[in-house]
């Protein structure tokens, strides 16, 4: 069983579009259990951080067995937890890199798999950090003509998220 957890952004909430659009595609495989994070109420990253790994450790979950999905703080929330243990993937939606308000904002990702998607509009999160980033590890990246909210590359997310699970599946689960 591969369980995929769904971070929201900063000011977004569990309802948010690209967190339900995910979820629809993860319900969609075999073996494949979505859980949608809600951290409305917790502003700061690393409370956040702290409440994704309580429900990882109350849920029993083994971080190899684990997609950690997320947008913008959510990016961040997943790429903070694969550098504190390895995780079976990362697929990361503008993620928080690079910013200066954010603690540990240089994460060396322990992922077998990671896939960032991010656009080269966006005014939130800069682009150069991020590309910066992936080169430095040599992470899957995807650079769209859009901006912060990704929202005009939904269809480009959900099928690059729908094969990276393909992939993440695929390999071989270790306890």
């Amino acid at each position: 069983m591969m369980t995929v957890y769904l971070s929201h952004g900063l000011e977004s909430g569990p309802g948010a579009l690209k967190v339900q659009a995910l979820k629809g595609v993860a319900e969609t495989l075999d073996d494949c259990e979505p859980v949608v994070m809600d951290y409305r109420g917790i502003d700061e990253p690393q409370r956040r951080l702290h409440h994704l790994l309580t429900t990882i450790a109350d849920r029993n979950d083994t971080l190899t067995n684990c997609v950690l999905a997320g947008s913008s703080l959510g990016g961040w929330l997943s790429a903070a937890v694969s550098a504190q243990q390895p995780v079976l993937g990362c697929f990361l939606l503008a993620p928080a890199l690079g910013l200066p308000d954010y603690p540990q904002t240089s994460l060396t990702l322990q992922a077998k798999h990671t896939h960032i998607i991010h656009g080269w509009r966006d005014d939130v999160v800069p682009p150069g950090p991020v590309i910066e980033h992936a080169h430095q590890q040599r992470l899957s990246l995807r650079m769209v003509d859009d901006d912060h909210r990704l929202h005009n590359s939904l269809e480009t997310i959900l099928i690059d998220f729908e094969r990276f699970l393909h992939q993440s599946a695929a390999q071989p689960h270790t306890h």
